[in-house]
C-alpha cells in the first residue's frame, strides 16, 4: 500500500502527466549507500524513485536518525531546501541501488502553475506530506516501541517487505534487537 498522497497522485494522473521529460528531465542511478544529498548543502530537486529505495537522515552527535524512507513510486525531497533554498542538514542516501527521475524546482513549479489540475495535484501532495508528518510525530510520541511498530506497520505494511529491518528500526527509534523481538511477537 502506497502512502495515501502517492496513491492519490496515482489515481489522479497515473503519474503520466507529472513524470514527463518536461518535469523530470534527468535519470540518475545511485549505488548502495551512495549520497544523493550531503548535510549542509542546498538541494532544490525532487526525486521520483523509479526503482530502489532511499532514506532521509539527520546526524546528531555522530548518530544517524532516519526521518523518512522511500521506495519505488515515491517522491523524495529535502523539503526545507526545496521550499526556501536554504542549506539543509538532511542527508539523502540510497539504501540499495536506486534509479531516480530528477526534477528541478523551476521545472516542477512551472508544471504546478501551468493549470488548475496541476495546482490541485500539488496541494494534494503537500496535504499528504503534512499528514505523513503528523502521523510521524504521533508515532514518535508513543513511549512503547511496540505501539510505534504497530502504527507504522498498519499504515504501510509493504515498507517492512522492502526496507531492511535495521533502517526501519532506526526510523522507529529503537534498537535492531528490540525491532526483531517486536516483529516476531
Amino acid at each position: 500500500m502506497k502512502a495515501p498522497f502517492i496513491k492519490a497522485i496515482s489515481d489522479m494522473i497515473v503519474f503520466k502527466d507529472l513524470i514527463t521529460p518536461a518535469v523530470f528531465k534527468k535519470t540518475l542511478t545511485f549505488k548502495r549507500n551512495e549520497l544523493i544529498k550531503s548535510s549542509g548543502t542546498v538541494d532544490s530537486k525532487i526525486y521520483f524513485i523509479k526503482k530502489g529505495s532511499l532514506k532521509i537522515s539527520i546526524f546528531q552527535q555522530d548518530a544517524e536518525q532516519i526521518i523518512r524512507l522511500g521506495y519505488t513510486g515515491d517522491l523524495i525531497v529535502a523539503m526545507d531546501s526545496f521550499f526556501d533554498g536554504c542549506h539543509s542538514d538532511f542527508v539523502i542516501q540510497a539504501i540499495k541501488k536506486t534509479e531516480v527521475l530528477v526534477a528541478e524546482k523551476e521545472d516542477f513549479m512551472h508544471f504546478v502553475y501551468e493549470n488548475p489540475e496541476n495546482t490541485s495535484l500539488y496541494i494534494n501532495i503537500l496535504e499528504g506530506l503534512v499528514k505523513q508528518q503528523l502521523d510521524r510525530e504521533q508515532d514518535l510520541l508513543q513511549d512503547s516501541p511496540k505501539i510505534r511498530y504497530e502504527r507504522v506497520f498498519k499504515r504501510n505494511p509493504i515498507l517492512f517487505q522492502i526496507i531492511p529491518n535495521k533502517h526501519i528500526a532506526n526510523y522507529l527509534r529503537m534498537t535492531p534487537e528490540t525491532f526483531s523481538r517486536i516483529s516476531k511477537s
